[in-house]
């Protein structure tokens, strides 16, 4: 099951879920394959192509529930049995309404032995999490002082972190389908929202910037990538408009998240400054966090990682911290807040 997770995160086919698969036979592995994206074959497939005949009387391992419904491809299910494969191992259930349940129950009726549930966590939590909510997952990015600073005064904040620790952000940037950030953001720091990792290849995230009142000069760099604009109002800028709802100076975040998970961005990196930051924060719709700690002490109050005012203990949420880990000389703490 190792190899078949492996395996899944080696491609990005959202929205569609990664899977992977790995074809076992006298204690070896014959076959294996992943998913690609909308309109391939899917894993299972891809490894039972891989051996033809000699799937017969095999175990596979696969990292999502087999389907069982007629898609852009034929199901699974029915792929495996027909290829006489004998037992199959899942590693977690599909939540998607077609096939919850229906591809374990297919191949129990036709004699096939099933294990499933055998995965503590889920390998494509984005996918997991749109099936539940219909909207796009975001992950909250942010680079701090010990102090909790993002930014000085008078906006500076290059750099906080260490090398090391901006190339780890540089990693989370590869596993993403999108990255977004506010127009204060482009206007302000220019950024090109790129994976820069030696020898990387894989694909770039698209980025994502929600207009607002103020207009974006046409020689920012990430109109050469063609971003995504999220605008509530009409958009003669350049990229490529996403209207979604809202007044004419504040997009529907919300609806933002659903518009972006129907166009096929399930896992969203945001990047932006405090005023998102802010409004995402408060309209409950962060749902995962990673926050470098930089090993320096501003010494005073610049820009926090998000604007208002923290008025009340009571306003103060509580998240599960997931991870924390040192990178350099600086710390990352993951959480959740679900």
């Amino acid at each position: 099951m190792g190899e078949a997770v492996r395996l899944a995160h080696l491609a990005r086919p959202h929205p569609n879920p990664q899977v992977g698969a790995v074809l076992v036979k006298d204690g070896s592995v014959i076959g294996s394959g992943f998913h690609t994206g909308p309109g391939a074959a899917h894993a299972e497939i891809e490894a039972l192509a891989d051996v033809g005949e000699a799937a017969r009387g095999a175990t596979m391992y696969v990292t999502l529930e087999p389907c069982s419904h007629h898609g852009r491809t034929p199901p699974c299910a029915d792929a495996l049995i027909a290829a006489g494969v004998a037992s199959v191992i899942v590693g977690e259930a599909d939540p998607d309404a077609r096939v919850s349940g229906r591809g374990v129950a297919r191949l129990r009726e036709a004699g096939v032995e099933v294990i499933d549930g055998l995965l503590d966590e889920s390998v494509d939590p984005a996918y997991m999490f749109h099936r539940r909510t219909g909207r796009a997952m975001t992950t909250l990015k942010s680079a701090i002082t010990l102090d909790g600073q993002l930014a000085a005064a008078d906006g500076s904040s290059q750099w906080i972190t260490s090398q090391q620790a901006r190339r780890h952000g540089h990693e989370l940037r590869a596993k993403v389908d999108a990255i977004l950030v506010g127009a204060g953001t482009v206007i302000a720091d220019d950024p090109l929202l790129t994976v820069r990792l030696p020898d990387y290849t894989g694909p770039q995230p698209r980025p994502i910037v929600v207009a607002g009142a103020r207009p974006i000069p046409s020689d920012r760099r990430i109109w050469e990538r063609d971003p995504l604009v999220l605008s509530s109002g009409p958009w003669t800028g350049r990229g490529t408009a996403l209207p979604v709802a809202g007044d004419d100076s504040h997009v529907d975040l919300k609806a933002a998240l659903v518009a972006l998970s129907e166009h096929g961005y399930l896992d969203v990196l945001v990047e932006g400054g405090s005023a998102l930051s802010g409004a995402l924060w408060r309209r409950g719709l962060v749902d995962r966090g990673v926050f470098y700690v930089g090993a320096k002490v501003a010494g005073g109050v610049g820009i926090g990682p998000f604007d208002g005012t923290f008025a009340t203990l009571a306003d103060a949420r509580s998240v599960d911290i997931t991870a924390i880990h040192q990178i350099g000389p600086d710390v990352v703490i993951e959480f959740i807040t679900e």
